[in-house]
Order: structure tokens, then sequence, then C-alpha cells
């Protein structure tokens, strides 16, 4: 962490200004250091020998180090994404235990039989973990997966199953109507 301190006389022999320079530790490609500059550079870098020289130039643009990207796919629903990572945890553990069992084989070690019988367990478990997944990803889909927008067919449909009740409602109050009308205003024929 080397700091290089520069000094300028005045003819006068006092000192101007007293400036001090950090040299980076770990010099970036793309950023020119203090040896790489050329002299162009250093004096538009410099304030004091740009205020010196009333020049008024910018540093040069740098490349940005981060650049924000759109996300290519929607982010998975937290009961799905949290499924997800249980079942990687699950099926990682999974392929440790089968390897454990296949180097204690290999070695004849007295482990070998009970991590056989827990790489098997853990398939087990490992394929429950993935069902869990897929049946947790179709259940949100179910729930929550109908975007409804006017143009959508989800809602065309409600729209005719809402008109079909109304009709039939309508159709059974007016039979209950002509019932409850055609038997007290009827005369007997007997």
């Amino acid at each position: 962490m080397g700091t290089a301190e520069r000094q300028e006389a005045l003819p006068d022999g006092g000192v101007a200004h007293s400036t001090a320079q950090r040299q980076p530790e770990a010099p970036d490609h793309d950023i020119p250091t203090g040896e790489g500059r050329t002299a162009a550079y250093r004096s538009a870098a410099d304030p004091v020998e740009r205020m010196e020289r009333g020049v008024a130039q910018e540093p040069p643009e740098y490349r940005r180090l981060w650049v924000e990207e759109p996300a290519r796919r929607r982010r998975l629903p937290d009961p799905v994404r949290t499924s997800a990572v249980r079942a990687v945890l699950i099926i990682a553990v999974t392929l440790i235990q089968a390897m454990v069992a296949f180097l204690c084989t290999m070695a004849g070690s007295w482990l070998a039989f009970p991590m056989v019988l827990s790489s098997v367990a853990g398939t087990v478990v490992a394929t429950w973990g993935a069902l869990d997944v897929w049946v947790t990803r179709q259940v949100w889909i179910q729930r929550y997966g109908v975007v409804s927008t006017p143009s959508s067919s989800a809602r065309a449909l409600r729209r005719e199953r809402r008109r079909a009740r109304r009709q039939a409602r309508a159709a059974e109050r007016t039979q209950e109507r002509i019932r409850r009308q055609g038997g007290a205003g009827q005369l007997s024929h007997s």
C-alpha cells in the first residue's frame, strides 16, 4: 500500500502543494495505473495540473462494472422455490451417501452395509422431494396461474357459465310461479 508524495517547488523556494497518490494493490487491466498512464491521461486525471493549466478536460469514461439485465424468466413462486431448494439439498445428501457407501464397499469397511441402507432410504426421500416440487408447482399454477385479462378465455367461460346459471334460475322461478298459480286458480273438473 505505497503512496507516492509529490511536492512542487516554487521559484522562491517555497512548496506549492503536496499531493499523495495511492497506487492500486491489484491493478485492473482496463484501468491504467501510474506507470501505464500516458502524459495526456495524467494531466487530465490530476485536478491540480488541470487547474494550473486552465484545462477543462473531463477524465475518460470507464466501462461500468455492473450492468443490469432484465431477467429472462420470472422468479419461481415462493412455495415452489422452497420445495425446489429442499429437493436439491436432499438429492445432494443422497449422492454423498451413495458415494460414501461405494467407497466403504470398495475398502471393505463395516460401514458399507449401513451406508447402502441409508442410500436406499435417501433415494426414496429424494424421489419424494422431486415429486414434491412438481406437485407444488402444479398446485400453485392451478390456484394462481390463470391470468384473467379481458381477452382471456377463462373470463369468457366464466361469463357464459354465469349467464347459463342466471337463465336456469329464471326458468326455475317461472316454473315455481306457474305451479303456485296453477293449483290455486284452477277449477276442479270432478
